[in-house]
């Protein structure tokens, strides 16, 4: 069996048509007909039962096709090795992140991360389908709300992210160390807008609570939020890490209960790919990076 006729196989395989395939592949139909009887001949067996114009496969198609994207896998690997050990202690990496994770987590550590390793090069994308991209390849890693279940994903935790409110140190809620979470809907409140992944987790917790949210003012923006806290103009519902690494003394912190709004966040990337110098380093001081924003959150 040559690689040829498998690559030839699995385009059939993919395309259904041989036509197609042979389009696809870059040579003509009679050529890759003529392989793919020859890879029949040599094994024994038929690989596609053909009706007309259509093909489907057969049993040992079946088997045939499972076994050959293995080994398509391992040469990608391979590659990506090679290329790993060429690049040495270099590389790119894409990451994909929810909308406004960028500036909740991620600002100050790629800053970090960029004076620490500088032959890297990172790239972060804001979307909603962070799990979909990965799985399609158009990023490396992802980072997203877990859990994400998928036998074609390896996924790490990363941390259990509790969200607290932050009020001028002027507001007389700023006196309370804790209130309910029902209490929202007696304040005035700055938010993100409605299509915001914080604000969806909000908006989600306070309807379970039997009340909806109705913002004062509404901002994209994670700096817009602040300024608008610490001059008094309404509280706003954040992620609890973020704020208890702020370090703003016009900033009070009041934990949120029965119940305290939520999530699991996790990194994800495919099972299949090589792990390379790029990712093993950038998944080990993003763990060190949060572990660090825990420590400095339960010390202050």
């Amino acid at each position: 069996m040559e690689l040829k006729q498998l690559q030839y196989f699995m385009a059939i395989c993919e395309e259904l048509h041989f036509s197609r395939a042979a389009e696809k592949m870059g040579v003509s139909a009679p050529n890759i007909s003529q392989q793919i009887r020859r890879l029949e001949e040599e094994l024994g067996v038929l690989l596609f039962d053909r009706v007309g114009k259509t093909i489907v496969l057969t049993d040992a198609g079946a088997i045939l096709r499972e076994h050959g994207a293995a080994v398509f896998r391992h040469l990608q690997q391979a590659g990506d090795a090679i290329a790993d050990l060429k690049q040495m202690q270099g590389g790119s990496l894409s990451i994909g992140v929810l909308p406004g994770d960028a500036d909740l987590m991620f600002n100050a550590m790629l800053l970090n991360f960029h004076q620490t390793y500088p032959t890297i090069s990172l790239s972060l994308l804001e979307t909603t389908k962070v799990t979909e991209q990965v799985l399609d390849r158009s990023i490396d890693v992802g980072v997203t709300i877990g859990p994400v279940i998928d036998e074609r994903l390896t996924t790490i935790p990363l941390f259990h992210e509790e969200f607290s409110l932050a009020v001028s140190m002027h507001d007389p809620i700023a006196t309370e160390s804790f209130i309910p979470l029902s209490k929202l809907q007696t304040l005035k409140m700055v938010m993100f807008p409605p299509d915001h992944q914080c604000r969806k987790l909000i908006d989600h917790f306070c309807m379970d609570s039997g009340f909806a949210l109705q913002p004062h003012m509404v901002t994209t923006t994670l700096s817009s939020l602040l300024q608008m806290v610490q001059s008094g103009v309404g509280a706003c519902v954040l992620p609890r890490l973020l704020l208890d690494n702020l370090d703003n003394p016009d900033i009070k912190v009041v934990h949120l209960r029965n119940p305290t709004p939520s999530q699991d966040i996790c990194l994800i990337y495919r099972s299949d790919r090589y792990v390379g110098y790029a990712m093993r380093t950038f998944i080990k001081t993003l763990r060190a990076y949060i572990e660090t924003a825990i420590h400095h959150a339960k010390s202050s």
